[in-house]
């Protein structure tokens, strides 16, 4: 079949110029942020791949629905408008709004979580832990195996390992598990989805056990469409159709809205249970605002109701996870190890095959990331044993089986030729790999450490 060609399905109506800087005002850049791509400047950086999370680039009709922000206290109309389009498009029937989704990950924590508890999840997020940890929670990971292997090509590695929960369940028992948290395109993973078939599966676990499905859904647009290019019987269902399938099986939803519904800033707690949203009405008070706004101007919630509507639309996943697949692509054609298959939302370097000689101990995906921020001013995200932090108990750190750089492509932001140049500099990173040196910390942080960690190379 003759291959065609896509353009984005938008143009260009507004540009914001970058800054370029030199080699030499990059290493002094680089040096004075400890290492650590997050310390950088954001002048100081030309193709700003770190995150995805409300870095997109809004819509004419979302700036428009910025103008008809209704900033009241109490009962904004936009909350309407908002908690009405996430019933329609999403299916939950409550709303709670949460300044972006690791206020809703709290809020649900300190309701479900009691000390000793196990939270079972297809692998772990940073934030996502922590507040099931603060909560006196302990995470597991009950993921396929696939997911931790980055050149195994299965389709849905973030499908859940049913005798995993079995075995789980059978140890601590169906009262010590809270929730069951699934994410959508699991980020750690690479991006990868989980396939509709499996969800069903864990629904009607939860369903026997007695035990809540909670959905973490910041990239569920991206996992619907690798559902409908990818499962079977699906081929023919829109990216809407499928999102809205997805969210039914699920009794409950956290979503930082700063990804799939590219919004600079928002998120929501979503369920179906009346009862828990009540008790959520009563945290948001505490921890962000009142129920109808919880952390978000009205003119935000505007932009996110907006956001969810174009964020379903066909045309827009091909381009949006189209991008993503050019640039993997372009890697693998000049050997460069990455997380297979490409996910939706990012390219995944796999450090410890480019960078072999720097043992995990000495954080190789940190060193790769700062070493593509020197050669070209990329900035990306290290995603490895500096994100898994230490073990509470030993003090040890946790050595994940990924080892990865993350190139996270912002919605609606960059061209390919932003891809090409990215593509390019890899490249040139990894031909001259010999020169990156292993590093130590100089500052750890005692919790997410990878936000305010710094570095400095080991002689």
């Amino acid at each position: 079949m003759e291959k065609r060609s896509w353009a984005e399905p938008y143009r260009i109506k507004m540009v914001e110029l970058l800054k370029m800087t030199t080699l030499q005002e990059r290493k002094v850049a680089i040096k004075e942020a400890g290492l650590n791509t997050f310390l950088l400047k954001s002048e100081d950086v030309y193709i700003d791949l770190l995150t995805d999370s409300g870095v997109g680039a809004m819509s004419d009709r979302q700036w428009s629905g910025i103008m008809m922000g209704d900033e009241a206290y109490a009962g904004s109309r936009n909350f309407y408008h908002m908690r009405d389009t996430i019933q329609d498009y999403y299916s939950y029937k409550y709303t709670v709004p949460t300044h972006q989704g690791r206020g809703a990950e709290n809020i649900l924590s300190q309701i479900m979580i009691k000390d000793g508890d196990y939270v079972p999840g297809n692998m772990y997020f940073t934030t996502t832990r922590l507040h099931q940890e603060l909560a006196g929670g302990h995470f597991v990971d009950i993921i396929i195996d696939e997911a931790h292997d980055a050149d195994s090509e299965h389709p849905f590695k973030g499908n859940v390992d049913m005798d995993k929960l079995d075995k789980l369940v059978a140890k601590v028992g169906a009262d010590k598990i809270p929730y069951v948290c699934i994410a959508t395109c699991v980020n750690m993973a690479g991006g990868q989805p989980i396939s509709m078939e499996n969800l069903g599966e864990v629904k009607s676990w939860c369903n026997k056990h007695k035990i809540l499905l909670v959905h973490d859904m910041t990239r569920v647009a991206e996992n619907a469409y690798f559902i409908q290019q990818r499962e079977k019987g699906y081929q023919d269902k829109t990216v809407k159709q499928i999102v809205y399938e997805l969210c039914a099986l699920t009794n409950a939803a956290t979503m930082s809205s700063k990804k799939d519904a590219m919004v600079n800033i928002g998120g929501f707690l979503a369920m179906n249970d009346e009862a828990l949203y009540e008790k959520s009405c009563e945290l948001v008070v505490v921890y962000e605002g009142l129920h109808t706004y919880g952390g978000m101007a009205g003119r935000d919630m505007e932009a996110l109701a907006i956001g969810i509507k174009e964020s379903v639309q066909d045309n827009h996943m091909q381009a949006r996870v189209g991008q993503v697949e050019y640039l993997g692509e372009q890697l693998l054609s000049e050997g460069v190890p990455i997380v297979k298959p490409i996910g939706g939302h990012a390219v995944f370097l796999n450090a410890r095959t480019i960078l072999p000689h720097i043992p995990q101990e000495q954080f190789p995906a940190q060193a790769l990331a700062a070493a593509l921020y020197v050669e070209s001013g990329i900035r990306s995200m290290e995603r490895g044993a500096v994100s898994a932090g230490r073990d509470h108990d030993t003090g040890k750190n946790f050595m994940p089986k990924l080892e990865l750089v993350r190139l996270t492509i912002p919605r609606r932001v960059y061209t390919q030729a932003h891809m090409d140049v990215t593509a390019e500099s890899v490249i040139r990173v990894m031909k001259n790999a010999d020169k990156v040196k292993g590093l130590k910390f100089t500052y750890e942080p005692k919790m997410l450490r990878f936000f305010m960690g710094r570095f400095e190379e080991v002689s």
